[in-house]
């Protein structure tokens, strides 16, 4: 009689609620920014969550629901992510462990579904090309004040809906981020807007409508719209 072993990586299933990311994040991110000094005291956890991300195969992948899909990609991206600054820590910004020939988001430090990938893999050729879902902008975090805090807990696909509602507003209504100017009738929004226009063009909707239905405003449709600096900085607990 012949017996059939299966590997670990068969055996495996990742825990869609994220539980041990969830209370990572929980302990070491406080109003959108990330307490890197007390992130890197628990890096055989943070190890762990990493692991389980790589573990996944395409197989499993293809198994995912839509919900379960992008939960896992937004979740893999920040954990990898802190991981990043973490390997380098401390830095001023993410920008500073790039250099001329390679950014930080091309950088091949991790597996994940089978082969080593960047950051960019998963923003731009998964996030961005499978879901046309242009408020994962407001969910993925790069580790800059710049940036649509990151959520301090993790992404569950009965959740995804919610938070990525969630998100989304309260970065719209952050002032310093995005802001209307009623008399220069001046829209002021994040570079995110710019950068990825043509994300919130295939959705069907343009920047004033976007804003008007995901804050909540009211902004003339004939408003100029400008774009705000960006603010590369570590986005660090002081």
């Amino acid at each position: 009689m012949a017996f059939s072993w299966a590997s670990p990586s068969d055996l495996f299933s990742i825990d869609q609620e994220y539980s041990a990311w969830n209370t990572l994040l929980k302990r070491n991110v406080k109003n959108g920014l990330v307490d890197y000094v007390s992130f890197k005291k628990e890096s055989v956890g943070l190890d762990g969550v990493l692991k389980s991300f790589s573990l996944v195969t395409e197989a499993e992948y293809a198994t995912f629901s839509r919900e379960e899909k992008l939960c896992f990609l937004i979740n893999a991206y920040n954990a990898f992510t802190i991981k990043l600054i973490l390997d380098h820590y401390p830095v001023k910004s993410i920008k500073d462990i790039g250099s001329i020939l390679q950014s930080p988001w091309k950088r091949e430090f991790f597996e994940l579904l089978g082969r080593p990938r960047n950051l960019d893999w998963i923003e731009h050729s998964k996030l961005r090309k499978e879901f046309r879902e242009p408020r994962i902008h407001f969910a993925i975090n790069c580790a800059s004040l710049g940036c649509p805090p990151i959520l301090n807990e993790s992404f569950r696909p009965g959740k995804v809906s919610e938070q990525l509602a969630r998100v989304t507003k309260d970065f719209l209504k952050d002032k310093r981020k995005n802001e209307y100017d009623s008399g220069a009738n001046v829209l002021y929004l994040s570079k995110i807007f710019d950068w990825f226009r043509e994300d919130f063009i295939g959705a069907g909707i343009g920047p004033i409508d976007f804003y008007n239905r995901n804050a909540g405003a009211s902004v003339p449709a004939d408003a100029k719209v400008k774009f705000k600096d960006y603010d590369w900085n570590l986005n660090r607990l002081p």
